[in-house]
C-alpha cells in the first residue's frame, strides 16, 4: 500500500543538521508511527512521503523554512515556573517542555528564577538546515477509531 491521507505509517529515521551531526534517530529503538495528513509532524517531511510504500528508503534535506522556522529575534519571554513541564532541577540552556494555549512544546532556558523562568520561545531546532533519512517499514489504512481520535494507535490498540 502507498501513502496517502489517513494511512498509519511505521518508519524510522535519521535527524542530521547540516553538519551531519546527529540529531535525533529511532535506529535501535522502535519506529515512529504516525497518521498521515493530520498535522502531526514537519509538513514538508509528511508531504515527502506521499507515495512511498514499506521497504522504501531516501533523504530529504530541509532548510530552515521549511523544517522548525528561521531564528526569529526578540522571542524571549517570562513566564511562570508552574508551566514548565520538565521534572528536576531547572538550569539555564536546559531544552524542556512548557504548557501553552496550544499544548506542550519545547523552549530553551535562559535564566530561572525563584517564580518565573525565561524562555526562548523559538524551538530549539529552528534556524538549521536538517537532513533526513527515511526507511518506511510499514503502511495500512487507519481504523475507525484512528479516525475519530485524529492520529495512530499502537500495538494492541487504544494509546495515549
Amino acid at each position: 500500500m502507498k501513502i496517502e491521507k489517513n494511512s498509519v505509517v511505521t518508519f524510522h529515521y535519521q535527524m542530521c543538521d547540516e553538519h551531519g551531526e546527529e540529531l535525533e534517530s529511532t535506529k535501535g529503538n522502535d519506529p515512529a508511527v504516525f497518521m498521515h495528513s493530520n498535522m502531526q509532524m514537519i509538513p514538508s517531511l509528511e508531504l515527502s512521503m506521499v507515495s512511498k510504500e514499506p521497504g522504501d528508503t531516501y533523504s530529504i534535506t530541509l532548510p530552515p523554512e521549511l523544517a522548525y522556522g528561521i531564528l526569529r529575534e526578540k522571542s524571549d519571554i517570562r513566564v511562570p515556573s508552574k508551566h514548565v513541564l520538565t521534572e528536576g532541577k531547572l538550569e539555564p540552556g536546559m531544552t524542556v517542555s512548557i504548557q501553552t494555549k496550544e499544548g506542550v512544546r519545547p523552549v530553551k532556558l535562559l535564566k530561572v528564577g525563584k517564580f518565573n523562568v525565561d524562555i526562548d520561545t523559538n524551538h530549539p531546532l529552528a534556524g538549521k538546515t536538517l537532513t533526513f533519512d527515511i526507511e518506511i517499514i510499514d503502511v495500512r489504512k487507519a481504523t475507525s477509531e484512528e479516525l475519530s481520535h485524529g492520529h495512530a494507535h499502537g500495538v494492541g490498540g487504544h494509546q495515549h
